[in-house]
């Protein structure tokens, strides 16, 4: 949905006094239709993404009214497909998502309509370009005016409407409401054009900061000479019976899902969020204080979202409550302070559960870092959002740190080096074999794809027209998205959408027409004479869909090891063996950096960072843990480092209600999954903690600490320490020869330190 803040004065009235019931709903859902379609689809999603991942699925409520705003919208109508079918498996709770009206026609209106999607008509698909130019007369005194020449506003545009500027090198052109038409040249806005680009295109100066402020206020009007730009109007949209139908859908305890950025793109950062996100949540409680709304923020996070087999991780945020206040300005007519407001509250919760970076560069770069971060650890995909969503808080918090623009020079040098070599990162960590071991590795890799090719040619023959087909229309379907946004970069969030459309509607042509081939020709003579054609044609709609589903797992384990060969030979090339070498040294020196950089920035960005260690698995390839002896920790350089020390967790983390946690999500290896940092503390450090040691510490599971939430826990812990002082004593009593001749217990300063009286406890 894509409304913007003037929609505050199309909000519907508030209901009388005593209408608190829900009336009959204008877009109602049928159950068995919504799980009926998801069933179907769900059958393709699996078929295009290798891994669909969800996590926090136990934020979800699983009663009462809930607003769902997930971001970013990254692949237009699969976005929705997958968020419906994940709250279906992992919540059981059905939702109403908000569709554009212009997308509710031929399949995606069938299937919208079986999933009870609200239609939503939106201004940017009903603008239209009309003659003339428009500029600003007066941007120091009176910037809300925009005059036009060889324009007609009294005929083409409305109050309540919009007027559009054009997109400049791929930022999105600015748009306002019309507040008033004063005659054919000349309309008044209700708020005033802002920013560098949208006052340049109105002006045409170029004495205007970042910040859209004019550098020589005492010039007034536009550059002498300047004609104007070319613009857009779009008609007053009414949404009063949309956000009525929200309102009701909430008000009965239902679920409604939004994707509040207004459209799809392919940016990698959040995009404004629109005001109708929280008109929705403010009327619903303007109609129903009492109706228990909750807003869930849904990260949807994709590896690749425009290609085949490629993955996906749902992330459900924390659910939050408006909070009264808000509702009561919304109700005092005050509504734009709390819409402002409500948008801030959604804005941040989206960005706990989403990756968001200024360009495409500084995300490449901050994969690479987690890369180089975690070399020698295998983290599950959910954890790799994590940690990529940490480090790009951290990268934008220090952007102007010496340090972090050093390492993302080195960084983008290095993947520059390597798209040189046309190799990837990890193929240059694990290329470091004996020239026999790589040849035998080579010959066998080499005998195994000879063998999935048998699997994989027929499926691969029979289903490339679909794949070229798909691919021509996704393509050129882009190429029209990008000319027809003033958001997109290359179109690519609306590739997966065809592709997938294409797909299913092609696939059942083709596979008829192979049907009746082999009916006809009788399997090109080799059917026994007994078998009818009708079994030879079902038999063949059995078979093609088998043989295609077949090279697909097959050709999916084929293209892997299809992509290790080459860092095999480019081993045995003796021209390329010295370039590959300087590459595994220059990313044994990045990591090294990445690592130091991140540990000496890491306690400025996060308190717990010490407390949440993720440190090298010794058991993984290359994971390595052991240093040089006279190694220092990089953030300590005057105490050394203990390697192999666990990282710490503090003690409350492992009390009764730490193990009330939800089960729908595996706790079973928490204790080597730690959240960040890839190096042990100092010993010195984790001796003096007051955490008491951490995971793995004495051979201890989680479950096995002594709770302190309790005086029988207390004295439990109490009585472990005495009887181990009094241990500790009687040791050192035999050692020295030493004894008490009244049996008194020793001093613990005499044995040993208190850390490690409680470490043997």
């Amino acid at each position: 949905m894509s409304d913007n803040t003037s929609k505050e004065q199309q909000a519907p009235a508030q209901p009388a006094e005593g209408d608190a019931n829900p009336g009959k709903e204008l877009y109602p859902m049928s159950n068995w239709k919504y799980d009926a379609f998801l069933w179907g689809i769900s059958i393709v999603i699996d078929l295009f993404f290798r891994e669909v991942h969800h996590r926090g699925s136990w934020y979800v409520p699983r009663s009462g009214p809930v607003l769902f705003i997930a971001a970013p919208h990254a692949n237009q109508f699969v976005d929705a497909i997958i968020l419906q079918r994940t709250l279906r498996n992992e919540a059981h709770r059905r939702v109403s998502l908000l569709i554009a009206q212009k997308s509710v026609h031929g399949f995606i209106g069938w299937g919208s309509r079986q999933v009870g999607s609200v239609p939503v008509g939106r201004a940017q698909d009903s603008a239209k370009p009309k003659p003339g130019f428009v500029y600003m007369p007066d941007p120091i005194n009176n910037p809300n005016i925009i005059r036009g020449v060889g324009t007609n506003f009294e005929r083409d545009a409305e109050v309540g409407g919009m007027i559009f500027l054009p997109s400049v090198k791929g930022q999105s052109g600015t748009n306002v409401d019309i507040l008033e038409i004063v005659g054919p040249e000349e309309i008044r806005t209700k708020r005033a054009f802002k920013g560098k680009v949208s006052l340049f295109q109105l002006t045409g100066r170029h004495d205007i900061t970042e910040e859209g402020r004019f550098t020589n206020p005492h010039i007034n009007g536009p550059k002498p000479g300047f004609e104007g730009t070319k613009y857009k109007l779009a008609p007053r949209i009414d949404q009063s019976k949309v956000y009525q139908a929200v309102f009701d859908r909430l008000r009965s305890g239902g679920c409604v899902g939004i994707f509040p950025e207004g459209g799809s793109h392919d940016r990698t950062e959040l995009l404004p969020l629109k005001a109708g996100v929280a008109i929705m949540a403010l009327g619903t409680l303007a109609q129903d204080p009492d109706c228990g709304l909750t807003i869930v923020p849904v990260g949807m996070n994709y590896f690749h979202p425009h290609k085949f087999r490629s993955r996906a991780v749902v992330e459900f945020g924390q659910p939050f409550s408006v909070p009264p206040e808000l509702v009561t300005l919304y109700q005092n007519n005050e509504r734009r302070e709390a819409i402002a407001q409500l948008l801030d509250m959604c804005t941040m919760s989206l960005k706990s559960v989403t990756v968001s970076t200024p360009d495409y560069d500084t995300l490449m770069s901050i994969q690479a870092a987690r890369r180089l971060y975690m070399t020698g650890k295998k983290l599950p995909l959910s954890h790799i959002v994590e940690l990529n969503r940490k480090l790009a808080k951290g990268f934008s918090k220090f952007k102007d740190d010496p340090r972090i623009i050093d390492v993302l020079t080195r960084i983008k040098k290095y993947n520059d080096e390597l798209r040189y070599l046309n190799v990837k990162d990890h193929q240059v960590e694990h290329a470091r074999r004996f020239i026999p071991k790589v040849v035998l590795l080579l010959l066998w890799r080499v005998l195994k794809l000879c063998v999935l090719a048998i699997g994989v040619v027929p499926g691969l023959v029979l289903f490339a027209p679909i794949f070229l087909v798909s691919k021509v229309i996704s393509i050129q379907k882009a190429a029209t998205a990008l000319a027809g946004s003033t958001v997109k970069i290359a179109g690519r969030d609306v590739m997966a959408t065809w592709k997938i459309l294409v797909a299913m509607a092609l696939a059942p042509v083709v596979y008829h027409f192979y049907s009746i081939l082999l009916a006809y020709t009788r399997c090109f003579g080799y059917a026994p004479d007994w078998l009818p054609w009708w079994a030879i044609f079902f038999a063949s709609w059995a078979v093609c869909p088998a043989i295609t589903f077949a090279a697909l797992r097959f050709g999916e384990v084929g293209m892997d090891i299809a992509k290790s060969l080459r860092p095999l030979i480019l081993c045995l090339n003796p021209s390329s063996s010295y370039s590959f070498h300087q590459i595994r040294q220059q990313r044994a020196q990045l990591a090294d950096q990445v690592v130091a950089t991140i540990n000496e920035l890491g306690p400025d960005m996060y308190d717990d960072f010490e407390k949440n260690r993720l440190i090298k698995d010794p058991t993984f390839p290359g994971g390595d843990t052991s240093l040089p002896p006279d190694f220092t920790n990089p953030s300590e350089p005057s105490s050394p480092v203990s390697v192999g020390t666990p990282p710490m967790v503090s003690r409350r983390n492992t009390t009764a209600s730490s193990r009330a946690l939800p089960r729908n999500e595996s706790f079973s290896n928490i204790g080597r999954v730690a959240m960040f940092p890839t190096r042990p503390p100092s010993r010195d450090r984790s001796r003096s903690s007051s955490s008491g040691g951490g995971f793995g510490s004495g051979a201890f599971p989680i479950s096995g600490f002594t709770t302190l939430d309790s005086q029988e826990g207390f004295e439990k812990a109490n009585s472990k320490i005495r009887e181990a002082m009094a241990e500790r004593g009687q040791m050192r009593r035999r050692k020295s020869h030493v004894g008490s001749d009244d049996g008194t217990e020793p001093d613990s300063s005499q044995d040993g330190s208190w850390e490690e009286i409680k470490k043997h406890a």
